[in-house]
Order: C-alpha cells, then sequence, then structure tokens
C-alpha cells in the first residue's frame, strides 16, 4: 500500500540515510536523520500553517544555535528568542524540576497561607453558596497558581523547531507559545501537565466544576505553527484516579493542545491523543470580538484513543478535520466535534470505532454554531462491520436545532489527496504518535 503524504516521503529518505539510529547525547552527535529531521519545514500545501509564507521554525538555525536540552534549566533557555534555534529533547524533561535538580512537589509551591483543607472548608456550597469563591484564601491560590506558572510554563520563542529524540518526554509542563510566529513541535510525549491548585467554579454547570488552568500546549496571538507526531496521555496520573471535592470530580488536567486568543494558521497532524478528556479547545470564548478572521486550524491524521471530548471544540475559526481515527467509547465519552458559537468546521474521511455504548448521533455537539460540513465519514460499532454514515443527518434526527451542511468554505491547503476513508484507521494507527519518526 503506498501512502502518499509528505510525512511517508519523509519517513523512507530519513531510513535511508541514517546509519546511526540510537539517541544522541549532545549536537556533534546527532544521527544524520535527527539533524534533518530538525532542519525539515511543513511541506507546500499541508493545512493552514503552510498558507502565506509557510512555517519553517529554526530550520535557518546557525550551528551554534542547535542544542540538546536534557533538562528544564537547558530547555527553559534553549527554547527562549527570536533566533532560529533547533531544540532536541533528550530523555525525560520534568517541569517540576527546582534549580538545584530535585522534584518539586505543590506543597513547594503553595502560598504560605493556602491551604487544601482550609479551602474546601471555607468554599463548601453548603456554607458559601454559589457564588464566586473570593476573600484571603481564593487570594492565596491564586498567588499559588503564579507561583506554579513561573515553574511549569515554558515559553517558546519564535523560529523555533523542538524535536524530541527517540523516548524523549516532557512531564508536568506546559509548552507556551504566546504572541511568537513559526514554530515546530514534533516527536514528543507529553504527560501530566497537572495543576496544583485548581479552581472552583460554582456556577459552571449544574453541581459547579472544578478547572484547571494548565494545557499540554498552548497556542495563544501565535501563527504558523505545526504540531506534528506527538503523544498525548495522563501519564500515571489519570483523571479517573482524582478524588472528588464538593461532589464533583478534582480536575487537575486541562487541555492538551489548545488555539485560542486570537492564534491562526496552526496544522496539527499526525498526533496520539490517548485517554484524555479536554482535548482541543479552538477559540476562547463566546465573545464576538477580536477571534474573528482567525482560528484558522487544520486537524489531520491524528488518533483520539479513549478521549472523552473537544476532538475539537471550535469557536470561530474556520478547522479542516480530515482524515483522523477515533476511537471511542465509556461511560464518561461526551462528544467528538464541537460545533461553536461562529465555527466554520470542514470535517472529511474521518473514521470513527465506536464502542457498542456510543450512538453516532452523539459524536456532534451543538455549542451555539449553526453549520457543519460533513462528508466521507465511516463508522464501525462494536462487533458491526464498518459502514458510511452522514453524521450531520444522524446528528439532526436526533437533536433540534438542526445543524445547516455548509460551513461556509473549501479547504484548499492539503498535501495530498484523501485518502479513501476505510484505509484511514490502518495509516493512522500505524504512523500517529511520537516515536515514529526515524531518529
Amino acid at each position: 500500500m503506498r501512502v502518499r503524504t509528505a510525512t511517508a516521503a519523509l519517513l523512507a529518505a530519513a531510513l535511508a540515510a541514517t546509519t546511526t539510529p540510537a539517541p544522541a547525547a549532545s549536537a556533534t552527535s546527532l544521527s544524520r536523520a535527527a539533524a534533518l529531521l530538525g532542519r525539515q519545514a511543513l511541506p507546500a500545501n499541508d493545512g493552514w500553517a503552510a498558507a502565506g509564507t509557510g512555517t519553517t521554525g529554526g530550520a535557518a538555525a546557525t550551528p551554534d544555535r542547535v542544542v540538546v536540552a536534557h533538562t528544564r534549566a537547558e530547555l527553559v533557555a534553549a527554547v527562549a528568542g527570536d533566533t532560529p534555534k533547533i531544540v532536541y529533547v533528550a530523555g525525560t524533561v520534568d517541569g517540576f524540576e527546582g534549580p538545584d535538580g530535585r522534584l518539586l512537589d505543590c506543597a513547594d509551591l503553595a502560598d504560605p497561607a493556602y491551604s487544601l483543607p482550609a479551602y474546601l472548608t471555607a468554599y463548601d456550597p453548603a456554607v458559601w453558596g454559589r457564588v464566586d469563591p473570593s476573600g484571603p484564601l481564593e487570594a492565596a491560590r491564586v498567588r499559588s497558581v503564579a507561583n506554579q506558572t513561573r515553574q511549569t510554563q515554558v515559553n517558546v520563542g519564535s523560529n523555533t523547531t523542538l524535536v524530541g529524540l527517540r523516548g524523549a518526554r516532557l512531564t508536568g509542563l506546559t509548552l507556551m507559545i504566546d504572541r511568537v510566529t513559526n514554530v515546530i513541535v514534533r516527536n514528543i510525549e507529553f504527560d501530566d501537565a497537572r495543576d496544583c491548585f485548581p479552581a472552583w467554579s460554582p456556577t459552571d454547570g449544574e453541581a459547579g466544576n472544578w478547572n484547571s488552568q494548565y494545557d499540554q500546549i498552548s497556542v495563544r496571538r501565535s501563527e504558523h505553527v505545526w504540531v506534528d507526531h506527538n503523544t498525548f496521555t495522563d501519564g500515571d496520573n489519570p483523571d479517573s484516579g482524582q478524588p472528588r471535592y464538593f461532589g464533583r470530580p478534582w480536575q487537575v488536567h486541562d487541555g492538551s493542545l489548545d488555539v485560542t486568543h486570537t492564534a491562526s494558521l496552526v496544522t496539527a497532524s499526525w498526533n496520539r491523543f490517548t485517554g484524555r478528556d479536554k482535548v482541543m479547545l479552538i477559540g476562547s470564548s463566546n465573545t464576538v470580538g477580536p477571534d474573528l478572521g482567525r482560528l484558522d486550524v487544520t486537524v489531520h491524521h491524528n488518533l483520539f484513543d479513549g478521549d472523552l471530548q473537544r476532538l475539537p471544540r471550535v469557536r470561530f475559526g474556520r478547522v479542516d478535520v480530515h482524515e483522523n481515527h477515533y476511537r471511542l467509547g465509556g461511560a464518561d465519552f461526551a462528544y467528538a466535534l464541537g460545533v461553536g458559537v461562529g465555527s466554520a468546521i470542514h470535517a472529511e474521511n474521518n473514521f470513527f470505532t465506536l464502542a457498542a455504548d456510543v450512538d453516532p448521533a452523539d459524536l456532534v455537539h451543538d455549542w451555539g454554531g449553526t453549520a457543519l460540513t460533513e462528508r466521507g465519514s465511516w463508522v464501525r460499532t462494536g462487533r458491526q462491520l464498518p459502514r458510511p454514515v452522514d453524521l450531520r443527518a444522524v446528528y439532526n434526527a436526533a437533536h433540534d436545532p438542526d445543524l445547516g451542511g455548509d460551513a461556509g468554505w473549501t479547504p484548499t491547503l492539503r498535501a495530498a489527496p484523501p485518502l479513501p476513508t476505510p484505509l484511514v484507521p490502518l495509516v493512522v494507527d500505524a504512523w500517529a504518535g511520537a516515536g515514529r519518526l526515524p531518529l
């Protein structure tokens, strides 16, 4: 079977070039394949990040700006600034690593005036009511959040390529791509970007909710960003293992890859999102404002495996969702495609492998949108044979109001003709995620 994608061509070329497959310890000992990968730009027409000038990351880096990061401190220093740079991640880099190399915990980051038991006592809805927390304890929580942000948020500069060597893992941290341009992130496992100090939001939903602040990758006020061949999980700290406070789950994780605050021209390709709750939010709020005309994102050839919602959830943006594989099910599954206010999702040739308890009508959720362009979807439910399904039609048959069938645009930025939908699971499952690129 011949897969006509730019990624497959890169894989073949790199395999032929490399004779040193072991991970490198320094920039001077990188394998030929790793050096080629670091210099690679986003292929032409490969999604919205290829628009205009395209996305080259650190391809123009001089030799002194090609580095290998083994620690949090090395990573923070390496990705800073706007000079073109290629940064390779070696091994595990932990966002909770302190200046002396010791791993910090939540107690180390807490403000002296904050304690969770005191917080739970003070803001119990039975005592405090259904109003937002305020006062000294909430202020101490906010100061604690600021402490954690300084510790676990890594700010990426413009003109950066960040590549994981074999087995590279970023844990307990957020890659913040904010107010920059031209960034590439590839071949890294992200896990457990946990929040030590979740916020209680008593009016979020019928019973209130705990909300986390930290995404694994957050793209804000930026453009020309390519996120490719990464794996996103909660590691050994899954949401299912968290306690419940005020009758609601203690939510320590937020998004995997959120694109918000006027960001645009983003391509997310060949990633693997496994066992996550909130995966990909595109758009900051329902308020009509600066997000109009922004938030153009392509989501292609990704594997969504056991995730619960936001695959993606979209506001305002023109979002091309094509040739992804969704393996979904379980009691907590919510939806896949979130059609939000002003959104223009074009969904094409996606394959949905569903547990027997998932109704295809629930794969779409209306968050205030009006239209969804959808074609070429296939569904396999339980042990049934795969079949083509018009997701919009089955949604409209089960829900009101109906969604229109024309989101108002047609994608033109595609690196290759779409695969026939029945082939999507075979190709995506084999190649999506970290560790699939030759290094």
